[in-house]
């Protein structure tokens, strides 16, 4: 008899921890934990994924050019990279893809979150980065839109001197 009850125990506790494992993968379903070896610019990565070294382009946003070529520095260009490279070089960040996982030029398009701060959303409402939206990713662009519209109204960064920084007067 005491056998049974130790081997149901055992049994018992294994079931358990593999409920706890999975728990733990559901939350993290559909990201992916990487460390940010570089910062490109503003809304552009470099990590290390699956053994590759990857540029990752944030989804939904773009932040004023400062490496782009034959560009200017535009306006609040420098701030948007800075921005980035404080919050996410070197750190462990998770990220998160939609629809197209790769764009034209070879980059990962991923929203990159930091704990449960969705890092791109970061990037529209505090001024840095507009609303960027290239259908089929458009998860979050409901929250992007609201973002953008308060930074705007509150003339946060970029809206401080939009057609500066996205040289609009072309």
């Amino acid at each position: 008899m005491r056998k049974w009850i130790i081997a149901g125990g055992c049994l018992l506790l294994v079931a358990l921890l593999a409920c706890a494992c999975g728990a733990k993968k559901a939350s993290q379903a559909g990201k992916e934990t990487v460390k940010v070896e570089r910062v490109v610019d503003g809304d552009t990565l470099e990590v290390t994924l699956n053994g590759k070294k990857e540029k990752i382009r944030l989804i939904g946003v773009d932040t004023p050019e400062t490496k782009k070529a034959n560009t200017p520095v535009m306006f609040y260009g420098k701030e948007a990279s800075d921005f980035t490279t404080k919050r996410l070089e070197k750190q462990s960040v998770e990220l998160e893809y939609d629809v197209d996982k790769k764009d034209q030029y070879d980059r990962v398009l991923a929203y990159v979150w930091i704990g449960d701060e969705l890092f791109n959303r970061t990037l529209v409402q505090e001024g840095y980065a507009r609303m960027a939206t290239f259908p089929p990713n458009v998860k979050y662009v409901n929250d992007f839109k609201k973002d953008q519209e308060s930074a705007r109204k509150a003339k946060k960064g970029i809206w401080q001197n939009y057609d500066k920084a996205f040289d609009t007067a072309k």
